[in-house]
């Protein structure tokens, strides 16, 4: 798989709900996943992603990367050390292309002024902090829309025809706090030509109701850890931002 697959399998379904990117991009990026057909129309479609871009061209930048390259695309949905070089400066730089992009300037200038000490342009940070929606005003920013926007893992439970049986923590909110609460089941479809190998104990990353990938052991360590560095970052500046203030 390289980098662009990797990017469809997350960004095709908020494109088939019309939140994200262009009109036209499902069909190419349905191609890209399963036959690996098309793949340089692929990577036009995805640079057509209001907010991905923005944080593949910084993440890339920092390292002297293609911004599809698959430790890029890999670091922004997943996890990887690619993030740990990222200051506030830097996210500073990010929020102003994110503008460029469609975020509002006065939100891009009140998130800058409430940077947290170690910002991460990893998705969930992106959910947490900059918020679901913001960018493309597509979606409201809710606590269900940002549990259903962040990359969560999922153990396979049972493998149906056309569906998975999932068991899946999911966002909550703690004493002011975002954090990953109590598991919970559910059923999701899945196109078996996009996971052609899942099985009862894989485990998967959700997007937006949609099993993106099978997620090897060091990638499931790696978005458990990234998420919890991303929630632990956002939550120290969502209160100053009024967002879920703290409480006793």
């Amino acid at each position: 798989m390289d980098g662009i697959q990797l990017g469809a399998r997350f960004s095709i379904a908020t494109n088939r709900l019309s939140f994200c990117g262009p009109a036209d991009a499902a069909p190419l990026l349905y191609r890209a996943i399963a036959s690996g057909e098309e793949l340089p129309r692929a990577g036009q479609a995805l640079s057509g992603f209001e907010a991905l871009m923005p944080y593949l061209e910084a993440i890339a930048g920092k390292h002297g990367k293609n911004p599809f390259d698959y430790d890029v695309v890999e670091a922004y949905w997943i996890g990887n050390r690619l993030l740990d070089a990222f200051d506030r400066e830097d996210f500073r730089t990010l929020l102003t292309a994110l503008t460029r992009r469609g975020l509002p300037r006065s939100a891009a200038v009140r998130l800058t002024e409430h940077l947290p000490e170690r910002p991460i342009p990893h998705h969930v940070f992106h959910v947490a902090y900059v918020g679901v929606g913001t960018v493309t005003g597509h979606v409201p920013t809710t606590l269900d829309n940002m549990e259903a926007c962040r990359p969560a893992w999922a153990r396979v439970l049972e493998v149906r025809p056309g569906s998975l049986r999932l068991e899946r923590p999911c966002l909550a909110v703690d004493r002011g706090r975002l954090t990953i609460g109590r598991p919970a089941e559910g059923t999701v479809a899945y196109d078996p030509r996009v996971l052609p190998d899942v099985a009862r104990g894989s485990t998967v990353a959700v997007h937006w109701g949609w099993p993106a990938t099978v997620l090897s052991p060091g990638q499931e360590t790696a978005l458990r850890e990234w998420t919890r560095r991303s929630l632990d970052s956002a939550n120290e500046s969502l209160p100053a931002l009024g967002i879920f203030p703290a409480s006793g």
